[in-house]
C-alpha cells in the first residue's frame, strides 16, 4: 500500500479519540492514522492541576468558540472552550472525574441503544480506570486513565459539606459508586499530582508503536466518501491540504461541535441547510447537528470572612513564587489542586427519582470569567455553582459557512422549558440554604451574586437568563439510536455510510448527570472494543 493508507484513521485525538487510537493500536495487527488539529500538549499550564485557568483561554491549545445569539437569554452569546492538543479537552478541563448516574445508561438502553446499559458499560469504565483507591465492585486498577483523591482537604471544603449535611443532604464516599447523591469529595484524573489527560494516559504508552502514526497540526476538513463507504479523510496540514486512506474504517471523534460540523462538511446533514451552504449532499440526515444540549450553570458568589481561598493566592505574587517553587520541589501546596475539589448531587423536586442537580464548590469568585479570561475578585470568596444535569432544552450545531477552517453554528436550547427554569431557580435556593447553615455562616460576610437584588422567584429567574452559562458539557449532537432521527447505530456506525464511526460525547442520546470527560473515555473504549470485533 502507498505511505499514507492505513487500516483505520480516527479524526481527533481527545478524550475518546486517543483511546480509540491506542487501543486499535494495541495488538499490533492495524495501522492507524491520528489526526489533531492542535498542537503536541507541551504547554506546562496543561499538566499543572491549577494551570486550567490559564488554558482555559488559551488559543494555541483551546478551540475558544463563541456560540450564536441565544434566545431566551436576552440574546446573550456564550464563550464555548474546547481542548484544541493532544488529549483534547481532558488536556484544558477541571479534572473531575464523573461517570453520571447509573440510571443514565439504563434510559439509553430504553432507547434502543443495545449495549449501552450501566451493566454493559462498566466495564469499560472499570478498563480505563487505575482507581487509587484500588479495585472493587465499581472500580479497575491498572487501566492506563489513573483516578486520584484530592491530595489534601481545605477548611472551606470540610466547612460547607458539614453545612450541606446540617441542610439535609448526606454524605456520600464515591460518587461513582453505589449511591450518586449527597455531599463529598470529587475525584480527579490526576497522577502524582499532575493532570492524566487522554494524551498522557493513552498517548504517550503508545507513542513508540510502529504501527500508530500521531499527526498534530492536522485539521480533518472533509472525509471522502465514494459509493456509500467512507474510503479517506482530507486534512489541512503545515504543508497544505493532505489525503489519507483507510483500508478498513474512519473513526470521528471531534467532539459534540467538531464531529457534526466534518460531517456537514463531507456531505452528511440536513439537506436544506447543506444546499444553502452550498456542500453537495452525500445523504440527507436531519440528525446531524441536531440533539445538541448541555449542562447550564450558574453562579452563586459569598464574600468569605477568612482569607482561605484561591482569591487571596492569586493576588498575592509572594504566595503565588512560593507556591510555584513549593509545586515544583514537592508536588505540593495550592498549584497541586483544582480548587474544585467537592460538590453536591440532589434533587430539586423531592418527587424526583434521582438527582438532577449538581452543585460545585469553586474554592473563588471570578468578576469576569469569559473568552477574555477568569479574573478574580480582589477580596476572599468562594462560589457554589447550580448544574442543571438533565436539561430539557435542545440546540443545533451547523456550518456558519462552507469554509472548512471556519467555526461552527453553535446554537443552544438553554432554558426550553418551564422545568429548566424551575431547577435554575431551586438550584439557588438550596445553594443559599446551604450557606446560611451554622457551620457555613461564620464565613459568610455578603453574598456577592446576585445579592439582595434577586430575592423573589421572578427577581432569581432574570439572574438565570442575564448571568447563566455552558457548564462544558456538550453532548447528543451525533446521537446514537436505531432509528432514521439519530446518526449513529449502537455500534457507533453511521446510518447509511459504511466504514464511518463517531466516537465521542456527540453520540449520547441524552447527556449523563455528571461530568461528561469520564463518559467520554468510557465511549472510546467501547468503540474501540466493537471496531476490533467486527474486524476479526
Amino acid at each position: 500500500m502507498d505511505e499514507d493508507s492505513f487500516d483505520f484513521i480516527v479524526s481527533g485525538a481527545g478524550s475518546a479519540g486517543a483511546a480509540v487510537a491506542a487501543r486499535l493500536s494495541e495488538n499490533g495487527k492495524y495501522s492507524v492514522l491520528l489526526l489533531e488539529a492542535g498542537p503536541p500538549d507541551r504547554n506546562p499550564w496543561i499538566h499543572i492541576p491549577l494551570g486550567f485557568a490559564k488554558t482555559y483561554v488559551n488559543p494555541d491549545v483551546n478551540w475558544k468558540f463563541e456560540s450564536a445569539p441565544h434566545k431566551h437569554l436576552g440574546g446573550r452569546t456564550m464563550y464555548v472552550p474546547r481542548g484544541k492538543t493532544l488529549g483534547g479537552t481532558s488536556s484544558i478541563n477541571g479534572m473531575v472525574y464523573m461517570r453520571g448516574h447509573a440510571r443514565d445508561y439504563d434510559e439509553w438502553r430504553q432507547k434502543g441503544c443495545t449495549g449501552w446499559d450501566y451493566e454493559s458499560v462498566l466495564p469499560y469504565f472499570k478498563k480505563a480506570e487505575n482507581q487509587k483507591r484500588g479495585p472493587d465492585e465499581f472500580h479497575g486498577v491498572g487501566g492506563p486513565l489513573t483516578v486520584s483523591d484530592q491530595p489534601f482537604g481545605s477548611e472551606l471544603c470540610e466547612v460547607v459539606l458539614k453545612a450541606c449535611v446540617e441542610a439535609g443532604i448526606p454524605r456520600t464516599p464515591d460518587f461513582n459508586g453505589a449511591q450518586q447523591e449527597g455531599c463529598g469529595y470529587y475525584q480527579t484524573t490526576t497522577s502524582d499530582r499532575r493532570r492524566w489527560s487522554t494524551a498522557k494516559a493513552y498517548l504517550v504508552p503508545a507513542m513508540g508503536r510502529p504501527n500508530l502514526e500521531i499527526r498534530t497540526l492536522c485539521q480533518a476538513t472533509r472525509l471522502i466518501i465514494e459509493d456509500g463507504r467512507a474510503t479517506g479523510i482530507e486534512y489541512r496540514s503545515p504543508r497544505g491540504i493532505e489525503t489519507a486512506r483507510a483500508r478498513r474504517e474512519i473513526i470521528v471523534s471531534g467532539g459534540a461541535y467538531g464531529s457534526p460540523h466534518l460531517l456537514m462538511l463531507s456531505g452528511l446533514g440536513p439537506a436544506d441547510h447543506l444546499q444553502a451552504m452550498g456542500v453537495p449532499v452525500l445523504r440527507d440526515m436531519p440528525a446531524v447537528g441536531a440533539n445538541l444540549h448541555d449542562h447550564f450553570a450558574i453562579y452563586m458568589q459569598w464574600r468569605c470572612t477568612k482569607p482561605i481561598t484561591f482569591n487571596d493566592f492569586e493576588k498575592s505574587w509572594p504566595k503565588k513564587i512560593a507556591a510555584a517553587i513549593q509545586y515544583g520541589l514537592t508536588r505540593g501546596g495550592m498549584m497541586a489542586v483544582n480548587g474544585i475539589r467537592a460538590g453536591v448531587f440532589t434533587r430539586t423536586d423531592p418527587r424526583l427519582e434521582r438527582p438532577d442537580l449538581q452543585i460545585n464548590l469553586l474554592e473563588w469568585t471570578t468578576k469576569e470569567r469569559s473568552a477574555k479570561g477568569v479574573i478574580p475578585h480582589d477580596f476572599p470568596g468562594f462560589t457554589l455553582c447550580p448544574v442543571h444535569l438533565t436539561p430539557d432544552g435542545r440546540g443545533t450545531v451547523r456550518l456558519a459557512s462552507p469554509d472548512p477552517l471556519a467555526q461552527p453554528e453553535i446554537t443552544f436550547g438553554f432554558l426550553g422549558s418551564e422545568y429548566d427554569m424551575r431547577a435554575m431557580v431551586e438550584g439557588a435556593k438550596i445553594a443559599r440554604r446551604i450557606a446560611e447553615q451554622p457551620s457555613l455562616k461564620p464565613y459568610v460576610a455578603a453574598e456577592i451574586t446576585p445579592g439582595p437584588v434577586a430575592s423573589s422567584d421572578r427577581e432569581l429567574e432574570h439572574y438565570v437568563r442575564n448571568s447563566g452559562l455552558t457548564n462544558h458539557h456538550p453532548a447528543g449532537s451525533c446521537a446514537m439510536g436505531p432509528g432514521t432521527n439519530t446518526v449513529v447505530d449502537p455500534r457507533l456506525k453511521v446510518h447509511g455510510i459504511a466504514g464511518l464511526r463517531v466516537a465521542d460525547a456527540s453520540i449520547m442520546p441524552s447527556v449523563v448527570a455528571g461530568n461528561t470527560n469520564a463518559p467520554s473515555i468510557m465511549i472510546g473504549e467501547k468503540c474501540a472494543a466493537m471496531v476490533l470485533e467486527d474486524a476479526a
